[in-house]
């Protein structure tokens, strides 16, 4: 799905312990399985099923998906950062589709 792009906003700085909000949305059709094409024919499932944040290397947040999420997902949670360092953000795809984004993040 050559259409597929990942955003991703992660404040450049913060203070150690100190509370940042991170956002991200992926641009995806999110195709539930039960409708049909023009032929009459189910369009097979392929949706963006998991999505994971990791911390220089630490899990952050690991979240199931499931067919009645919408198009185009957005995620917006908390998190805390005691060291600089990079968030990498991994989205799954039914078909075995993987896309990553990376942001990194300094000290105050």
């Amino acid at each position: 799905m050559s259409d597929v792009k990942p955003r991703v906003k992660v404040p450049s700085s913060a203070a150690a312990g100190e509370p940042i909000t991170i956002k991200t949305l992926i641009s995806h059709v999110m195709e539930s399985g039960l409708r049909k094409d023009g032929d009459g024919n189910l369009i097979p499932q392929n949706i963006i099923n998991r999505f994971t944040c990791d911390f220089n290397g630490v899990n952050v947040v690991d979240m199931t998906l499931w067919g009645g999420v919408s198009a185009n997902p957005y995620i917006e949670f908390e998190a805390m950062i005691d060291a600089a360092g990079e968030f990498k953000f991994t989205w799954y795809e039914d078909n075995g589709n993987v896309y990553e984004d990376t942001k990194t993040i300094e000290l105050a």
